[in-house]
C-alpha cells in the first residue's frame, strides 16, 4: 500500500508500534486491560522511564551513560542512611530526598566532567564510573542490603494520587518538563546543534562543553529521583540488585522513542512510549508464560528492530 510507504516510521513508527502492541495484547489476554494491570506497567515502566527522559538529553547530544544503574543504587543506598540516621521521621524523609538527588546529581556531575573536561569517550567514562558507583555501594553496605525502617517512606513509595500510583505522577511531570525544555527553550536546541554537528555548534558560540556537562548532570538528576520511588517502594535497596541493568532499560526506550544514537534528534514523547512499549511487553511475556531466560531475545529483537529503522531512514 502507498499510503504506509509514505508514513514516516522513524517519527510515527514508536506509535504505530504501541497501538499495534496494545491490540494485541489486549485481544491475546483477557486480564491486560484490567485497570490493575495497566496500572502497574506504568509504575514498572517509571522507574527507568524517569532515567530514560534524562538519558535523551545525554543521547542526542552524542553521548551515552552506562553508569545510570549503578548510580541509582548508590543514590538510593545513601537515601536511606540518611533516612536512618535522622530518626525516619518527616524532617529526615526531606532529608533523604535530597541526599538521593544530590548524589544523583553529583554522579553525573562527574561523568561529565571526565567526558568535557577529560576529554574521555562516553563509553569509556561510564563504564569505568559505573563500575565505581556499584562498587561504593557494594562497599558501603558490605554487600549486603540498605533496610529503612521508616513507614513514612514506605508510604511515600507505595501511594498513589487519584488511583495512580505517585511513581507514574512524577514520571509524566517530567516527562512534560523535559519536552518543554527540549523543544521550546535555547538550551534544547543547543543540545540538538552539538549533537548534530560540535565543530559548526562551537562556530556558532554554543559552548559545548557546558551543554554537553548540563546533559550528564540532568541524566544523574533523573537517576536521584528514581532512587527515592524505587528504594521507598521496596523500604530497601539492594546493593548488588538495586538498579541492575536499568542503564539497558533507559537506553532501549531512547532508541524505541526514536532518537537517533549518532545525536542530533529526538524526542522526550518518544521516550515516553518507548519506555511503555517495553513495559507492554514484559507485561505480555509473563502473561503468556514465556521463560524469562527467553525474555531478554524478544527485548533485544526490537531494540535492533528500532535501530535497523533509523538506518534505513538515514
Amino acid at each position: 500500500m502507498k499510503w504506509i510507504r509514505k508514513i514516516d516510521l522513524e517519527r510515527f513508527g514508536p506509535v504505530l508500534a504501541l497501538v499495534v502492541l496494545f491490540v494485541v495484547s489486549a485481544a491475546t489476554s483477557e486480564y491486560f486491560l484490567q485497570t490493575k494491570n495497566l496500572l502497574n506497567i506504568l509504575r514498572q515502566v517509571s522507574y527507568t522511564g524517569i532515567i530514560a527522559l534524562g538519558m535523551t538529553f545525554v543521547v542526542i547530544g552524542g553521548g551515552i551513560d552506562l553508569s545510570v544503574g549503578s548510580l541509582t543504587a548508590l543514590a538510593g543506598g545513601l537515601s536511606i542512611l540518611t533516612l536512618n540516621h535522622f530518626g525516619g521521621g518527616a524532617g529526615a524523609l526531606v532529608l533523604a530526598v535530597a541526599a538521593a538527588i544530590l548524589v544523583g546529581l553529583t554522579g553525573g556531575a562527574v561523568n561529565g566532567l571526565i567526558v568535557t573536561v577529560g576529554r574521555v569517550a562516553p563509553f569509556i567514562a561510564t563504564l569505568g564510573t559505573m563500575a565505581i558507583y556499584r562498587s561504593l555501594t557494594l562497599y558501603i553496605a558490605n554487600a549486603g542490603e540498605y533496610r529503612s525502617s521508616s513507614e513514612l517512606y514506605a508510604a511515600m513509595g507505595m501511594g498513589s494520587f487519584l488511583g495512580v500510583p505517585i511513581p507514574v505522577w512524577v514520571f509524566l511531570m517530567i516527562t512534560a518538563l523535559f519536552a518543554l525544555v527540549l523543544t521550546s527553550t535555547p538550551f534544547g536546541r543547543y543540545v540538538c546543534a552539538v549533537g548534530s554537528n560540535e565543530r559548526v555548534a562551537a562556530y556558532s558560540a554554543i559552548r559545548v562543553n557546558t551543554i554537553r556537562f548540563t546533559t550528564y548532570a540532568m541524566v544523574g538528576l533523573t537517576a536521584g529521583v528514581s532512587a527515592v520511588l524505587l528504594s521507598s517502594r521496596m523500604n530497601s535497596m539492594s546493593s548488588s540488585g538495586g538498579g541492575l541493568n536499568y542503564e539497558l532499560d533507559a537506553i532501549a526506550a531512547v532508541i524505541i522513542g526514536g532518537t537517533s544514537l549518532a545525536g542530533g534528534r529526538g524526542s522526550i514523547v518518544g521516550t515516553l512510549i518507548g519506555a511503555v512499549i517495553l513495559g507492554i511487553v514484559n507485561n505480555m511475556l509473563n502473561m503468556w508464560e514465556v521463560s524469562p531466560y527467553l525474555q531478554g531475545m524478544v527485548k533485544g529483537a526490537v531494540i535492533i528492530g528500532a535501530v535497523l529503522i533509523q538506518r534505513k531512514r538515514r
